[in-house]
């Protein structure tokens, strides 16, 4: 089994708490122009054809998104709404998540477009982005729910650990309430800025989290 961490504001990480689920993004939801796109599409055929694979492959599929660390503060500056959001740790089996390949250029358009190619877009992204340290897991799109779809935590996503931002004010009770029944089994937290690294750290003070 991975150990892996999905950022989380502070409304929205509470409420995937009480409701059990993660929200599923979208591709063309994603924060990086080049989501699918890390081929040379120089050739206006290959760009249009793959922008348009891109669009089809949305309409059924979706990810979600984790880190292999939470203690990178871009991380939490980025995706937890500046420090003041969660961490929510979770277990995933190998077979189920896929670790993402930082690349430094855009790839070569094959002469067979096959099953590997594809594969190769779907988990590849610019190596600048490579302090995420990334796995994603892709799910289907099932049921909608206001325009969006999620899924449910299960023993393929099984949350371990709530990691509360050191500049959230989300209170013990606030955690405990929204884990409901499964409190007693989550590890739960709140993180500081290291003394001595530029690092996010737990608070092992547990005073100073009320």
């Amino acid at each position: 089994m991975l150990r892996l961490y999905h950022f989380i504001g502070q409304e929205y990480g509470l409420a995937a708490l009480r409701q059990r689920r993660l929200k599923i993004s979208r591709l063309h939801e994603l924060n990086d122009p080049f989501e699918f796109l890390a081929a040379d599409l120089s050739d206006m055929h290959h760009r249009h054809a793959l922008h348009k694979t891109k669009n089809k492959l949305s309409e059924s599929k979706g990810l979600l998104c984790f880190s292999r660390t939470w203690r990178n503060p871009v991380l939490w500056g980025h995706y937890a709404d500046k420090h003041r959001g969660l961490c929510l740790g979770f277990s995933i089996p190998e077979t189920h998540a896929r670790q993402v390949a930082y690349v430094n250029s855009r790839f070569s358009w094959p002469k067979i477009v096959d099953e590997q190619f594809m594969q190769q877009l779907l988990f590849a992204k610019f190596s600048h982005w490579s302090y995420e340290k990334e796995y994603r897991v892709y799910a289907q799109l099932n049921t909608q729910e206001n325009g969006l779809y999620f899924v449910e935590f299960s023993d393929t996503l099984s949350l371990h650990e709530v990691i509360v931002g050191c500049e959230s004010q989300i209170s013990r009770a606030q955690i405990r309430e929204a884990l409901g029944n499964h409190a007693d089994t989550i590890t739960t937290f709140k993180a500081r800025a290291a003394f001595r690294s530029f690092r996010i750290v737990r608070n092992k003070n547990e005073n100073l989290w009320a």
